[in-house]
């Protein structure tokens, strides 16, 4: 296994573009820390963003991981690349010939996937931690690592999201591509989900059947952590509203996302055993 990550880690970082991506997203995701500076004074009004709660144990575990996630469509430009340039310079055919077989080469990019998934988990939740320790009102030990089920649903959700970008890279053959069909794919669940509603059958069952949708499903891990705000509960109060939302992450739901990890898994190898190289 080790050999097959150094294999796919020194194509990587010999690749100039995918070397420049994965820097990019690892500077974005430290890029988190610089929320603490947002602060302004206008006239009596004094704003420090840190102060509101959002780096407070255990809230900065959902939010840090929850805008984490939106940056992991830098790995996935890389992901589908790696396919790409597999195809585009041969590399796939004469790793074969120099004796890997298929079963191996989807498990060295399966490995890399995981690799990713695993750094960035660390690399957040480092950075929580830390941005935590800093500025949390609360550093009780048992409050601190409370909610850290949002960190191993962020996990789960780059492993799943980075094995459809590995199952597209492997379909389609063409990085570009790739990423179009990614989004016409998000199009496309919700198209069907549209339908059903429509025609099909209740709105509450078609919303029921797209939380089994893949991108859907990796979507439900980890739940917009805004309203979870005091600020933002403060104000809903006043104007009538009641927030009642369920925030925590769900086994079941991380099931789900594990379920289709393993078929873009199997069809990425079953795409690759058909294919004449």
């Amino acid at each position: 296994m080790i050999r097959l990550l150094q294999i796919e880690f020194i194509k990587l970082w010999n690749n100039r573009t995918s070397k420049i991506l994965i820097i990019s997203y690892f500077v974005l995701l430290t890029s988190i820390a610089l929320v603490a500076a947002i602060k302004f004074d206008i006239g009596p009004v004094k704003f420090h963003l840190a102060e509101q709660g959002i780096f407070n144990f255990p809230y900065i575990w959902h939010f840090n991981s929850f805008v984490a996630a939106i940056f992991k469509l830098f790995l996935a430009i890389v992901i589908v690349s790696m396919m790409a340039n597999e195809y585009s310079n041969k590399t796939i055919k004469q790793n074969l010939i120099d004796g890997l077989s298929k079963k191996e080469f989807i498990l060295s990019k399966f490995l890399t996937v995981v690799s990713f998934a695993l750094i960035s988990t660390v690399f957040v939740f480092i950075v929580s931690l830390v941005l935590g320790l800093l500025y949390s009102d609360y550093n009780e030990i048992a409050i601190i690592f409370s909610d850290l089920e949002f960190i191993l649903a962020f996990f789960v959700k780059l492993v799943g999201f980075f094995s459809f970008c590995l199952f597209l890279g492997i379909l389609v053959k063409r990085s570009a591509f790739a990423l179009g069909f990614l989004i016409l794919w998000l199009i496309l669940e919700q198209l069907v989900f549209g339908l059903l509603g429509w025609k099909v059958m209740s709105w509450e069952t078609a919303n029921q059947i797209k939380n089994f949708f893949p991108l859907e499903s990796m979507s439900n891990l980890i739940k917009e952590p805004f309203t979870r705000l005091g600020a933002v509960k403060t104000v809903a109060d006043q104007i009538g509203e009641k927030l009642s939302l369920d925030y925590h992450v769900q086994w079941y739901e991380i099931l789900v996302v594990l379920v289709w990890t393993a078929v873009f898994v199997y069809f990425s190898y079953a795409l690759l055993k058909r294919r004449d190289l």
